[in-house]
């Protein structure tokens, strides 16, 4: 099956840590498995087959792995981590600033350094909890807490 012509701004490349091909876009600066013109691809009846989304991870003493790449080891309790995430989420609701940002800052994932991007993923990758919130956002919607084994998640759907 052909995959059509990429969208401005996206390059077909290979990975040479991977020996496959991935797609790289020069005006944001992201990089995806999928073909861009695949990544929003419908199911008849069944919602997107994959989405892209970024997330902040705020982690807690009773997480799966209670380290960050911020803080070894983790000692807040699961009730401080939910005042925080729903701070943050404050934060990012009012205006005074972005995802990005504050995945940047305070998000325990190492995908902090790149704004909390998690790239496009399709169903069954990610722990259930985490999966059923992000394909119920709509695009540009931020979850609010979601609750998994590795802590508490905001979920940004940027496709």
């Amino acid at each position: 099956m052909a995959e059509g012509k990429l969208p401005r701004g996206w390059g077909k490349y290979v990975s040479k840590r991977y020996s496959r091909h991935y797609y790289f876009n020069v005006y944001t600066r992201e990089s995806q498995w999928v073909h861009p013109n695949r990544c929003a691809a419908h199911v008849s009846g069944k919602g997107p087959q994959a989405i892209q989304c970024c997330h902040l991870l705020v982690k807690h003493k009773c997480s799966r792995r209670p380290v960050s790449w911020r803080q070894v080891p983790i000692t807040r309790s699961r009730e401080e981590a939910l005042r925080f995430i729903k701070f943050l989420r404050e934060r990012i609701q009012s205006g005074h600033a972005s995802f990005s940002e504050m995945a940047q800052k305070y998000s325990d994932c190492y995908s902090a350094k790149t704004g909390g991007y998690l790239g496009i993923f399709r169903r069954g990758v990610m722990d259930r909890e985490f999966e059923n919130s992000a394909f119920a956002l709509k695009v540009g919607e931020v979850s609010g807490p979601v609750f998994t084994k590795s802590g508490i998640h905001l979920i940004l759907r940027t496709a």
